[in-house]
């Protein structure tokens, strides 16, 4: 063997935790100032590469002269290659070391947010934000390890918690603060602070390196087909969530296709790896009763968690509400974030990450039920406390969800790619699920609450007569015509109409989650009383040598 692939002589409190993960040396304090700064400005700006996109996707629609449909695949085009960059980023990190990691895929950031200063049209942007989620996968990462270097090592949970949750509060900032640089240079403007940034970033790791890791070859041929296939049917499965209710499901037939194709791909993807000597996914372990209970856990919270983005901004842009209007609750909400992240730092306990879970979707419920009330006299100031409480939960159960499948590959470090693909891939494709169940649960609710409210919307009702006139007679001064003004006055109707199915539909969401979110919290509570009643068996110590028999006198 090569040796530069020839294992360190670490100290015991230096040896990396997992393969391709950095040592961890002791520091003085002040480095260690320097290492939590560099973690949270490349955690942010690993989370900001997506969130400046998804918190104004309708402003850029106009810019790029698009449909509602076709600006979908900005974030569908970022999660396809981010959920499955992983699996080959582990093993990069593994055999490549991780500076040659940190370097390249800045480098690679700087220049992909330059690229987008040149974007012009809709299929150019979506190449880039395809790349974008390549080298945000590895940004997201890279926060985490620089901020395990900032804290001792009693206190290494705390930094995982802190480190996961940095990268959550790039969306509430981009909500706050892209306003500001849409005027600046219109899209160009957040490209452009997204490129400061990703210069600032690799500035701060080039003068700050992380320390040296072990470095083994593991890549194999088999790995690359693997990937192929995970790759292109993770892209097909986000194409198809990401689409669905826009298209609408059973409207187009080629998302019926698309969803075949990554049946396909992905039963091949595992079918491959079940089989292997060295897989690069252990299909077995991922297939044991704690990972899958553990997954459909963080998918149900992942769902459960679209109510900010699909239900109060649905909600509040239906009333007719923008982003200039609703800084305050955005600022609320960071707030919940920042608490969040805080309190579950000062709170983790690997033993205790199910109560944890269970409290976060409490919160999430309790908001939920509070905006389930709301009608088309709702501001965002009746809903500061309860996005404060969503906010919250969403960031004090990411921390526990990782570390409760951290312990299961302590013992196992083999498993971290098969953990670390199935992470991403709950928190990516729950929230995609999430926001296309309850996307489609409010347009099926809308179209319900709308037919109800039609039927008793007729002129031989006094007061509906009287509401059409009082609405034409606000058009005398422009319209003559009395049967324009009382066509006017329909169509305004019609108008109101539409907004209050609207704000019924939404409430319907809002409930749904609720109810969600107490199911999730049976399922956890069922989960952890049944590991209480049928623990793990007990490692088996390794058996001592016996000792050597004497030899026989003649």
């Amino acid at each position: 063997m090569s040796s530069r692939y020839t294992p360190r002589e670490w100290l015991p409190h230096e040896r990396p935790t997992f393969p391709g993960s950095p040592s961890t040396p002791l520091h003085p304090v002040r480095r260690r100032i320097q290492f939590a700064i560099v973690g949270v400005v490349v955690a942010l700006t690993g989370g900001l590469s997506n969130a400046l996109v998804t918190a104004n996707l309708l402003n850029l629609q106009g810019t790029l002269g698009a449909y509602a449909w076709e600006m979908a695949w900005l974030p569908a085009a970022y999660v396809m290659t981010n959920v499955s960059a992983n699996l080959l980023l582990v093993k990069f990190r593994q055999q490549y070391g991780l500076r040659l990691f940190t370097e390249i895929f800045l480098v690679l950031y700087a220049l992909i947010a330059f690229a987008h200063l040149f974007v012009n049209d809709l299929g150019s942007a979506i190449a880039v934000r395809a790349a974008h989620g390549l080298v945000g996968a590895a940004l997201s990462t890279l926060g985490l390890y620089y901020m395990i270097q900032a804290f001792p090592a009693r206190m290494r949970l705390k930094a995982v918690v802190i480190g996961l949750g940095m990268s959550q509060l790039a969306l509430p900032l981009a909500r706050i603060f892209s306003t500001e640089l849409l005027q600046y240079g219109e899209w160009r403007g957040l490209y452009l602070f997204e490129l400061g940034l990703a210069i600032v970033a690799l500035a701060c790791v080039l003068v700050l390196k992380l320390p040296p890791s072990d470095r083994t070859k593991v890549f194999e041929k088999l790995d690359f087909l693997t990937f192929s296939l995970f790759a292109g049917g993770a892209a097909c499965l986000a194409a198809v969530l990401s689409l669905g209710r826009y298209l609408w499901w059973t409207e187009n037939p080629w998302l019926g296709v698309t969803l075949a194709m990554a049946i396909v791909l992905l039963i091949s993807s595992v079918a491959i790896e079940h089989y292997r000597k060295n897989p690069l996914i252990n299909t077995r372990w991922l297939a044991s009763g704690t990972m899958m209970r553990l997954a459909l856990s963080i998918v149900l919270i992942r769902i459960v968690l679209s109510e900010q983005s699909i239900g109060a901004v649905g909600f509040m842009q239906n009333l007719g509400l923008n982003n200039d209007e609703l800084h305050t609750m955005y600022a609320w909400v960071l707030v919940g974030c920042v608490a969040g992240v805080a309190v579950s730092a000062l709170t983790i306990r690997p033993q205790h990450t199910g109560q944890h879970l269970m409290f976060a979707v409490l919160l999430i419920a309790t908001g939920a039920f509070m905006d389930a009330h709301s009608s088309n006299l709702t501001r965002p100031e009746q809903m500061y406390f309860s996005q404060f409480l969503l906010a919250f939960g969403s960031t004090f159960f990411i921390g526990p969800a990782m570390i409760s499948g951290i312990g299961a590959i302590l013992s196992q470090p083999g498993n971290l790619i098969s953990f670390v693909v199935l992470f991403g891939m709950t928190q990516n494709m729950g929230g995609l699920l999430g926001s296309a169940l309850l996307g489609t649960f409010q347009v099926v609710r809308e179209k319900f609450h709308a037919s109800q409210l039609a039927e008793h919307i007729t002129l031989l009702d006094p007061q509906v007569a009287a509401r059409v006139q009082g609405t034409a007679a606000g058009y005398a001064h422009t319209l003559g015509d009395p049967v324009l003004r009382n066509a006017q006055g329909m169509r305004a109707m019609g108008a109101t109409v539409t907004r209050e199915a609207n704000v019924l539909a939404y409430n319907d969401v809002f409930l749904m989650v609720a109810w969600l979110a107490i199911f999730t919290l049976l399922w956890i509570y069922a989960d952890l009383w049944w590991r209480r009643l049928n623990p793990p068996p007990p490692t088996p110590a390794p058996p001592s040598p016996s000792p050597s028999p004497r030899p026989t006198q003649a």
